[in-house]
């Protein structure tokens, strides 16, 4: 069995609990079933031309050939990166195995059904959803010196630890579904996805494809009754659309527009990130992005003004 571990990779307890995971799984499935991206794409001593694109292709290879994968998602800011792994796996049929910490729960509108996620699509397709929210037990007993400190560290590492062991124990038992990409046919709709960050929304998105002699397909998610099934109802529209035009503003990518784009990417959708404002982000060795770069370089198209929707819609 072939794991794939999508994580947060920008700070160091981060990549520390996706090692450990990655670790107790080598026990269960040996060390070279497991793909623990930065670890094992040599991140920050890879070398090359470009270096971004490197890696997106690295990991875009390895998502391509998998049994299983676990997200590590926690709090109501969600990777982005990890967001758009999940709908890659999805959309292959490849079992996701999500696992939070997170000790919050949500809603729509305050009054609607509990969700493990602020976005309904993340619940929707994982396979099997891991939630501990709670510290572990309090330490028996405390030697001299022992703060409380050290043991609010202690129960939080205690909580980390059975929320590991959960998914170790049930990912072996995963098996794929076998679902195969979809190859939408021309002319199709276009799936426009906006961004809660945005004071636009997708209004002014939809008009220039409907100019453009477009149908349109809209977000249900967020507006159905049941927001799981208007969020797997979202999932065959950007699959089966024709196009993928996504709003990715925002300190991050919105995560079921992440989600969606995986989805698209590897369902053979053409996808536009639009971004008005773009905000770069550096690292030593790689290229500047201009978003996380596995959105950027799932993206065929990087859009910052209505001219250039008109321009990539006629293309």
């Amino acid at each position: 069995m072939s794991i794939y571990i999508a994580h947060r990779l920008f700070a160091a307890h981060d990549r520390a609990l996706a090692a450990d995971l990655a670790e107790r799984l080598t026990g269960k499935v040996g060390a070279d079933r497991v793909f623990l991206p930065f670890c094992d794409t040599d991140e920050e001593d890879l070398v090359a031309e470009v270096k971004g694109r490197r890696l997106f292709e690295l990991d875009r290879d390895r998502l391509g050939r998998l049994d299983a994968m676990v997200a590590l998602l926690h709090g109501p800011s969600l990777d982005d990166g990890v967001c758009m792994e999940i709908g890659y796996a999805t959309a292959n049929g490849i079992p996701v195995v999500v696992l939070t910490t997170d000790f919050q729960t949500y809603s729509l509108t305050g009054r609607d059904i509990l969700l493990d996620f602020p976005d309904p699509l993340i619940q929707a397709v994982a396979t099997h959803v891991i939630r501990v929210p709670r510290l572990g037990p309090a330490p028996a007993a405390r030697h001299r010196g022992f703060s409380r400190y050290a043991a609010f560290r202690s129960r939080n590492l205690a909580q980390g630890d059975s929320a590991l062991d959960a998914a170790v124990e049930v990912l072996p038992d995963l098996s794929a579904s076998g679902s195969q990409p979809t190859t939408p046919a021309e002319p199709g709709p276009v799936h426009v996805e906006g961004s809660p960050y945005a004071a636009w929304g997708h209004d002014h998105l939809a008009k220039a494809c409907v100019d453009a002699g477009y149908k349109v397909t809209l977000p249900q998610r967020f507006t159905a009754a049941d927001p799981i099934a208007g969020a797997l109802a979202d999932l065959t529209a950007a699959r089966t659309a024709s196009r993928l035009l996504a709003d990715v503003s925002g300190p991050e990518t919105p995560p079921g527009t992440a989600l969606l784009i995986g989805a698209a990417l590897a369902s053979g959708v053409r996808i536009a990130a639009y971004q008005p404002r773009p905000t770069y982000t550096h690292a030593v060795g790689r290229e500047p992005n201009w978003r996380n770069l596995m959105i950027q370089y799932a993206a065929d198209a990087h859009l910052d003004e209505p001219k250039a929707v008109r321009a990539w819609l006629a293309a």
